[in-house]
Order: C-alpha cells, then structure tokens, then sequence
C-alpha cells in the first residue's frame, strides 16, 4: 500500500489520483475538515491526522511500503514553516522509518538549500537531510518553479480581469517552468523505478523561457493582447500578495534551465512545453467562458 501526504492539495492530488487509476492500494493522510470525499469515493483509504501530530502519522504508516509527500505549510489554523515543512516533515520520516516503511518519495523544491534566505527553503533542504539520513531508501523530487502557479497568477489573472500583465524588471531571465502534471507523473514513476532509488531527481520543463516569452505563447494561444506593464524590482504586483513580488522578483536574479532530455527518457515523463501549456489553458478558459454564457441564456418560449 502506499501513502500519499498532501492529498488534499493540487500535487498530491493528482498523485494519489493517479496511483488509484492504475489500480494501486492508496492511503490519504487528511485533516478531518479536509476535501478527501472524491479520494475516498475513487477507492482511497483515509487516515486522519496531519504533520504536526505524530501519533497520527505513526498510525497512517502501519502497513506501507511506500510514502509519498507533498505536503507544505498552509494558510490554515496555526500551521507554520517550522512545524509543517521543518518539524513535521522531520516526523513523518521517523513516523515512517518506525513503521518499517521501504521507500519515501518527497517533493521538495529546486531553491532547497540550507543555506537560502527563504525559510521555506531551509526547512525543505533540512528535511531531505532528515530523509537520508533515515535509512528507508528515498527519492527526492526537486522540482523547478510551476507554470500552473507562475503562469496563473502572473498571466491568466491579469488577463481575465482585463488588466495589462505586470511583470518584474526586463524579465529576461530563463526558466524551466514545469507543468504540475509533469512532476506528479515523475512522482508516480519514482514509485517503481531502480533510478530512483537514492536519487535527487531535478525536474523542469523541456525548454527554458523567459516571462515575456511566455506572455507571447498565451497570445499565440488566442490570448486578448494586453500591454505589459512593468514594476520595478521590489515593488508589489498590481492585486497579488506582496510575496509573490518578491519571488517574481528573486526569479530575475539568476537563471534555471534544467537539461531534462535524459531524465524524461529515464522516467518515461513526455515534458510538457509552454506553447501545449499555454494552448490548453487558453482552450480551458475558453470552455468555462462559454459555460457561463449558456447558463445565462433565457429560457421560455
């Protein structure tokens, strides 16, 4: 059986969602409150608990083979960095080495270092050093920023709402953006393959571009043309959290293109590009747009 950690969230969902297509015996740990119906309804078995409660997560591990985890602190209840991403990541890995668990797969993130500014940061590379130090064998999944975020906070908002598209500075650096999908499919891989056995695993996309390429894919998608507006390096994005700034920021110091033609042949991923991202998206909009308006139409004689 394996266990998936973060479920509820949109990576670990697709992952469990996955290892339940293919027929695999699942295990969710979830929080009472949490959305784990469909999961459960697909043929998942559930176990409550959460990162910071470690009897739960002794219990969630008895009688796995292999853990999976995504989970990250979120804006819920008192979950922080320390507890969440530091601590209870740290217990989750005791938690499964106790239970006598083979192999943890854990999603880290490409900026992990103990060394980082970002707390966040420091706790996922204090983490991946808690799980190879644990004795189960491990792979860790560090992956590089995600279009589904990056794109849809930067891009697809600003264009629903009819407002020009804010970016960082000259936005010239480049980046492996990767597709969710993507990371989850490798995740699934992990599960089965002898590559990943003690291995960290860096995961973009199949090409490096820079934000205003990426403005240009969404417009060659059928996107409306809206002008970009710059914001200097510091200052908030217009209708954003002010910590998305300062990543959008960060992401124009420095570069991140990830050679993935190898990996994606070892791990049998198909990358998914921007221009087949941004398409789909678009393509998405479109559907839910024209949903809308059938809904709205009059009904009568």
């Amino acid at each position: 059986m394996i266990l998936v950690v973060g479920a509820t969230g949109s990576l670990g969902g697709r992952i469990a969602k996955g290892l339940l297509d293919r027929r695999e015996a699942v295990r969710v740990l979830a929080r009472p409150a949490s959305q784990y119906a469909s999961l459960r309804a697909a043929g998942a078995d559930v176990a409550a608990g959460n990162l910071k409660d470690s009897s739960s997560l002794l219990r969630a591990c008895r009688g796995i083979e292999v853990v999976i985890t995504t989970a990250s602190m979120s804006k819920r209840g008192d979950d922080t960095v320390d507890n969440v991403d530091l601590s209870g990541n740290q217990h989750l890995i005791d938690a499964a080495a106790r239970a006598g668990v083979r192999h943890l797969i854990f999603a880290s993130t490409i900026g992990a270092s103990e060394t980082s500014p970002v707390p966040l940061f420091r706790a996922k590379a204090a983490a991946e050093a808690h799980l190879r130090a644990s004795g189960m064998t491990w792979t860790v999944l560090r992956a590089n920023a995600f279009m589904d975020v990056w794109f849809g906070m930067l891009i697809e908002m600003p264009l629903a709402a009819g407002q020009p598209v804010s970016l960082v500075g000259d936005s010239g650096r480049r980046h492996s953006f990767v597709a969710e999908s993507d990371v989850a499919a490798f995740a699934l891989a992990a599960v089965d393959n002898p590559a990943a056995v003690n291995s960290t695993i860096t995961i973009g996309g199949p090409e490096a571009v820079t934000l205003r390429e990426v403005v240009r894919a969404y417009e060659d998608a059928g996107a409306p043309r809206r002008p970009v507006r710059i914001v200097p390096s510091g200052d908030p994005l217009p209708g954003l959290p002010e910590a998305v700034g300062q990543l959008a920021a960060a992401l124009e110091t420095f570069d991140s293109p990830i050679p993935m033609e190898q990996t994606a042949r070892t791990y049998g991923v198909p990358l998914t590009s921007v221009a087949v991202f941004a398409r789909a998206r678009m393509a998405a909009a479109a559907r839910g747009q024209a949903s809308v308006q059938h809904q709205k139409k009059p009904t009568g004689l």
